[in-house]
């Protein structure tokens, strides 16, 4: 049977060359939704990349990919972002990084998420977490005043969205956490999270392909993940989001201030 969480590993790596050269090349960039969702042509290029070795690995795979969207029909379903962290690749901030996951029958059953300017490897799957080789422990906080917590919210839609009730729960974050930072990838501060390089990591409006190999390696480093949803909507799979929760396994989350902050407006997905 093919190892998925080394077909994922690769995956996530195979690119690193080509994203080390173009780091801090200040790329051409469009915009898909507006000037806050930039692409280049490096995230498109890695993803075909990536979709090419996924291919040819397990040739039964369906592949959903943020900027090639689905192709394939095959069994083992594969969520990659070439780049998660884009706004910061083109700016030549260092906190981007690779995603793959593969998922069978609805279960995340593999990941990888790779830091290329760190050569950081993070892997998931049925054994445990990894970095780079050695097994992960998400462990740090044990209360949320002495958490360092990793957020995207409110992002300039939510902003737009939701006006000043908005900045009142950043507002709250900002105060009720000893510290709280906006480094710009999903992927890569769940990543974190699983580590234990940081304690929270929070997000609203969030796709599977950033969030699928991340759920897998906190949860499997032994901290907690869990889905946010829109009030009323459907629960699905909490990797699939548009929200999540994360933080290391010291940190319980009965009485969060972020599940109280949210709570009118959000429910949970176990």
């Amino acid at each position: 049977m093919t190892d998925l969480t080394l077909v994922a590993a690769d995956a996530a790596t195979c690119v690193a060359d080509q994203l080390r050269a173009a780091f801090r090349s200040r790329p051409d960039m469009e915009f898909k939704r507006d000037r806050h969702d930039p692409v280049t042509v490096h995230d498109r290029a890695a993803e075909a990349k990536i979709r090419e070795l996924i291919l040819a690995a397990v040739p039964d795979s369906r592949i959903v990919g943020e900027e090639g969207g689905a192709i394939g029909e095959g069994s083992v379903h594969w969520y990659v972002d070439p780049i998660d962290g884009t706004a910061n690749f083109v700016a030549g901030l260092a906190f981007f990084c690779t995603s793959v996951a593969a998922v069978v029958d609805g279960e995340v059953v593999a990941g990888a998420i790779y830091d290329p300017v760190r050569d950081d490897l993070f892997t998931a799957g049925p054994d445990g977490a990894y970095h780079n080789g050695s097994p992960m422990r998400s462990a740090g906080a044990t209360a949320e005043t002495e958490a360092l917590l990793i957020t995207s919210y409110p992002s300039p839609r939510e902003l737009r969205a939701e006006g000043e009730p908005a900045l009142g729960r950043l507002g709250r974050l900002l105060t009720e956490y000893r510290t709280l930072r906006r480094p710009g990838s999903a992927a890569l501060s769940l990543a974190h999270v699983a580590a234990g390089w940081a304690d929270v990591a929070l997000g609203l409006s969030v796709n599977a392909w950033d969030l699928a190999a991340g759920a897998l390696l906190v949860r499997q480093a032994g901290g907690r993940f869990l889905g946010l949803r829109p009030a009323g909507t459907p629960a699905t799979a909490n990797w699939l989001g548009p929200g999540y929760l994360a933080t290391v396994g010291t940190l319980a989350v009965d009485g969060s201030v972020v599940l109280d902050t949210f709570a009118a407006s959000h429910e949970v997905t176990p």
